[in-house]
């Protein structure tokens, strides 16, 4: 790699890094700063000198840390876990945005095949319908999570794609989310956003509910087939989140939107 390539900024730390064979994992903030300047030294012929500087702009992000170690609530009862995360609520809402947003289910469902009740699910599940996208910064969250010891391999993954979407504009240094590099009203990840991104701006409700049907499309969504548990359309929910209570949760919460006149 051609240091000529990189700002200043990266070319001092990448100095700092050199005596290292490869970026290594690690438990704790200690380590985070070196394994950043290893990890741009292997990847930065692959990315623009703007993308590297966002890499080494971030901090390690112990609030996400602490949120991947207390996804407690994934291990309740069906009807704990909808009482603690208010699944009649978003049923109730779920139902009357049915309606407001007629033609754009309408619309998505000529083309994806899915109906509206999944997508609203999901919607206020993730976000509160919007409500609630995240303050983390998503690169500081990746990558916190890329040099995290316990799931590396996947994180990376995310890190790689969340650096292709800043040479590609659609990310940038500051932009924000939830804790684990989730973006927009559904929460994509970074590697989410580049295979299905599609109908606009995932911050908005379109681009969003657009989105997540091509998801679930390109993860086996069958036109006219059921979505409860054991039916053809469970396993492509099953795809959006591996929480086998949040799976359950998104088949009646959409089941109960979708039998609403």
């Amino acid at each position: 790699m051609r240091v000529s390539r990189l700002g200043l900024g990266f070319a001092a730390l990448l100095t700092l890094g050199q005596a290292a064979q490869a970026a290594e994992c690690g438990n704790s903030a200690g380590g985070f700063d070196a394994w950043k300047a290893n990890f741009a030294r292997e990847v930065g012929s692959k990315f623009s000198p703007r993308a590297v500087n966002a890499l080494m702009s971030t901090s390690y992000a112990q609030a996400t840390i602490n949120a991947d170690r207390g996804q407690h609530s994934f291990k309740l009862s069906l009807s704990a876990f909808c009482q603690k995360r208010g699944c009649a609520v978003i049923a109730q809402r779920g139902k009357k945005l049915k309606h407001q947003y007629a033609n754009l289910f309408a619309d998505i469902e000529s083309r994806y095949g899915v109906p509206a009740g999944p997508l609203l699910a999901i919607w206020g599940m993730e976000t509160g319908f919007g409500a609630v996208a995240g303050h983390q910064n998503v690169l500081s969250a990746v990558a916190t999570l890329a040099y995290d010891c316990r799931r590396t391999e996947y994180f990376t993954d995310q890190l790689n794609a969340a650096l292709t979407l800043v040479d590609r504009g659609v990310f940038s240094a500051g932009t924000t989310g939830s804790m684990h590099g989730e973006v927009g009203q559904t929460q994509f990840m970074p590697k989410t956003v580049l295979q299905f991104q599609a109908g606009g701006s995932l911050e908005t409700a379109a681009g969003a509910l657009t989105s997540t049907a091509n998801y679930l499309k390109g993860h086996g969504w069958t036109r006219g087939a059921g979505y409860a548990p054991g039916e053809p359309n469970y396993n492509a929910i099953a795809e959006w989140n591996a929480a086998t209570v949040y799976q359950e949760a998104i088949a009646k919460v959409g089941a109960e939107i979708d039998a609403a006149p």
